[in-house]
């Protein structure tokens, strides 16, 4: 195994809550026929694990994008009313 296989193999492990993994070191212990009834079940769980941290890093990151979002258009609102206000006081000054 080269140093990348491995390095994302610890990736992949480290990701993963340490009940599952211990749960998985206890399958690995069992028997081989005890093993292969859990192991299907095992990975399917494993997988569902890392698709929800990953759906929950991109909603995390979707809102982080979406606070900043409205902080610029919070913004752009604010610069547009105080044009406006700014304008309109102009142009009552012009009708005096």
């Amino acid at each position: 195994m080269t140093s990348t296989q491995r390095r994302f193999a610890l990736d992949q492990i480290e990701e993963l809550p340490k009940d599952l993994l211990e749960l998985g070191t206890l399958i690995n212990g069992l028997p081989l026929a005890l093993r292969q009834q859990l192991e299907s079940s095992y990975t399917r769980v494993v997988e569902s694990t890392r698709r929800r941290r990953r759906i929950l890093t991109l909603v995390q990151e979707a809102l982080g994008q979406l606070r900043l979002d409205m902080k610029y258009l919070t913004f752009d609102l604010d610069a547009t009313r105080n044009e406006r206000d700014a304008l309109l006081d102009a142009q009552d000054e012009m009708e005096d």
